[in-house]
């Protein structure tokens, strides 16, 4: 899973309380027809700098996803010096590095083992294209699926290289909403970060009248 790929297709439905939300629930839906047991699931992301709340919700997240069974792939980011053209301001851009390459060389490392039958690539990223055409030309027996994040156009270049292509719903991401607080395997308690609380009434799926 590209993690950036996904935080800023849910940071665009302007819905903090989504982003809240179990990516190993997320993968027992969209896998369904597609493989019989998810063997592994890798999510690839990176610490921003300089805003110590959002560094606190990130390792809160990654916690959650930890509690689940994922394994967590750290990249890291740079600063990149920017100019502005009209007022000429300068200022550091963070930028993250390796998430899209940490996806490709876990995806590889999975398929030369020959541990799995299929991967699912969850990003709208083009240039996971490389990392599609690799696995489709060395090792055609894997199936390919690419999962494209809620609100993005699914990309002629993924389709094209992929078996299959699913969109995320907004309804796929509300039903895999975490709790507010439970334990990890060790019994550490995982709390939500209070900015992810989901809005007032709101109530979840497998909770509503049938």
């Amino acid at each position: 899973m590209d993690g950036f790929n996904l935080y800023h297709a849910l940071d665009d439905l302007r819905q903090p309380y989504l982003k809240w939300l179990s990516l190993r629930r997320l993968a027992e839906k969209f896998s369904r027809g597609h493989a019989h047991e998810i063997s592994e699931l890798v999510f690839c992301t990176a610490f921003f700098p300089g805003d110590f709340d959002k560094r606190k919700r990130h390792e809160a997240y990654n916690a959650a996803q930890a509690a689940q069974g994922a394994r967590i792939v750290l990249g890291h980011t740079t600063k990149e010096p920017m100019t502005c053209r009209a007022c000429t301001s300068r200022w550091d851009q963070p930028r993250e590095k390796e998430t899209d390459i940490n996806v490709a060389l876990s995806a590889y490392a999975d398929v030369a083992r020959s541990s799995v039958d299929v991967i699912f690539l969850v990003t709208a990223d083009t240039d996971q294209a490389a990392t599609l055409r690799f696995v489709r030309d060395n090792f055609p027996r894997i199936k390919r699926v690419v999962v494209t994040p809620p609100g993005r156009e699914k990309s002629k270049h993924l389709r094209d290289l992929s078996d299959a292509n699913i969109g995320l719903s907004l309804g796929d991401i509300d039903e895999a909403i975490l709790p507010a607080m439970f334990e990890n395997p060790a019994g550490k308690l995982i709390v939500r970060p209070a900015p992810y609380a989901p809005p007032s009434g709101w109530v979840h799926p497998h909770d509503r009248p049938k």
